[in-house]
């Protein structure tokens, strides 16, 4: 009988985190000023960052310890599980071995804590009493109000209003742990005040909350800022998962041949598979595929530019170079609410414009179909984001059913659906809709983008 469930002792929670930027191929493009052009240096971070994680975003070392304080926290749900996706396989009568780590254990339900966690830790090493964060679908928000609880932080969270009204649960999460969660654009900052005036309507974007956190930080002397993606030492804390998933394929004696993850800024994905890149990058396994799925609603990396934008609708970040559909674009309101972002990851667009990782965009019919099916052959009912890598899974694992090709496959299974059933209701009751941008609307964005950075 196969093994359905792969476990890890405690003990073998990871002791460092890896860091990819020790093995690029060529170093990552640097962010730039936006008054000046000019690569901005550590210095430029120092009011919304503290000095530690500043040290992790420029570090080249391969591995960065993890504190044992961090572990400790970690020991709460960590290592997570690797399943083998039987059921699933048999559904799709396929010669494919489907792999996917679940992080939907972890106490706020996600990935997410993996970084917050950190990020909260080294705050409050260096005396700071507040951070404040956006987010989308509020997995992240609840994530942080979880991580400041327990290192006795405050924490304000700026969500999306969109999400604000269609995930109520997400807020109550953040305020249980002692969390302040506002609805934004919010009346709370200069820019969320200005986007108001300008449409009292609108429904948010991931952009203007980050705009309206970073205000808030930047204004208040006690108060620093805290993202959940996009970052490389975001990314860097993610990867706990990657590293415990490869340790896992070892013990049924596995290595993947494709690896697939939901992408909105890219830190859950690059977590499961950058462990696996090096391999990549290093020439050990050459013919590795890793494929991010995104939605056809916000198509950054299947349609955007590679150029330097900025991270936040009103400009106050530096330029990073990145898949942007412009930092101004305000995405429709799909129900898969952490994939709303204009930009994504640099180290991983990096990775995708070299050609070391690949990019698919689909509907939100089609992933929640393929996330109904997953659901009805092996229960997990999963988050609208972690959907979008389950429909890329099933028609990967069709492909093989049709070659014979005996491939494995790993996803990352990145967050639950139980505080997203509103969702799951409008797609049963055949009320979702299918948006997929005009190039009128990207054309149009791409006119605001910053004059300063080279596209390609």
């Amino acid at each position: 009988m196969e093994q359905t469930k792969i476990l890890l002792p405690e003990d073998e929670i990871p002791k460092a985190w890896y860091n990819i930027q020790a093995d690029l191929p060529s170093p990552l493009d640097p962010p730039l000023n936006p008054q000046t052009g000019e690569p901005i240096g550590p210095d430029a971070l120092a009011p919304i960052f503290p000095m530690e994680l500043i040290k992790q975003e420029v570090s080249q070392e391969r591995w960065i310890p993890i504190p044992e304080e961090v572990r400790e926290v970690y020991r709460l749900w960590r290592p997570t599980p690797l399943y083998r996706a039987v059921r699933l396989e048999r559904a799709l009568k396929t010669p494919a071995r489907i792999y996917f780590k679940w992080e939907g254990v972890s106490p706020p339900g996600s990935h997410k804590p993996n970084t917050a966690v950190a990020q909260a830790y080294y705050n409050m090493r260096e005396g700071v009493q507040r951070l404040t964060t956006e987010t989308g679908a509020g997995q992240w928000g609840s994530s942080l109000a979880f991580a400041t609880m327990l290192f006795d932080l405050k924490c304000t969270v700026y969500m999306v209003k969109v999400s604000y009204e269609q995930k109520p649960y997400r807020r109550i999460l953040m305020e249980t742990w002692g969390a302040e969660c506002l609805p934004s654009p919010s009346d709370r900052t200069n820019y969320g005040r200005r986007v108001l005036q300008e449409d009292p309507n609108c429904p948010g974007s991931l952009g203007i909350a980050i705009s309206e956190a970073i205000e808030d930080a930047a204004t208040h002397e006690d108060t620093k800022y805290s993202l959940g993606s996009v970052l490389n030492h975001v990314l860097l804390h993610q990867t706990v998962v990657g590293l415990e998933a490869k340790k896992q394929l070892e013990q049924v004696d596995e290595y993947p041949d494709v690896i697939f993850g939901c992408v909105g800024g890219g830190s859950n994905f690059a977590g499961l598979c950058f462990p696996f890149l090096a391999d990549k990058l290093t020439g050990k396994r050459p013919e590795l595929r890793a494929v991010s799925c995104e939605p056809k609603a916000c198509p950054t990396l299947t349609r955007g530019p590679y150029t330097y934008d900025h991270g936040d609708a009103a400009g106050l970040t530096p330029l990073l170079k990145m898949y942007t559909l412009g930092h101004t674009f305000v995405p429709p309101p799909i129900h898969a609410g952490g994939l709303r972002y204009h930009g994504d990851a640099p180290l991983l667009c990096k990775l995708t414009k070299e050609g070391y990782m690949e990019a698919v965009a689909y509907h939100q019919n089609e992933v929640f179909e393929a996330a109904r099916l997953f659901a009805r052959a092996e229960g997990f009912v999963v988050a609208p984001e972690t959907a979008h890598a389950i429909k890329a899974v099933v028609d990967e694992a069709l492909r093989c059913k049709q070659t014979g090709e005996e491939k494995v496959i790993l996803f990352n299974n990145s967050g639950h659906g139980l505080l997203d059933l509103a969702a799951w209701d409008a797609f049963l009751r055949k009320k979702l809709i299918d948006y997929e941008l005009p190039e009128k609307m990207i054309e149009e964005a791409l006119k605001r983008l910053p004059k300063s950075g080279g596209g390609s």
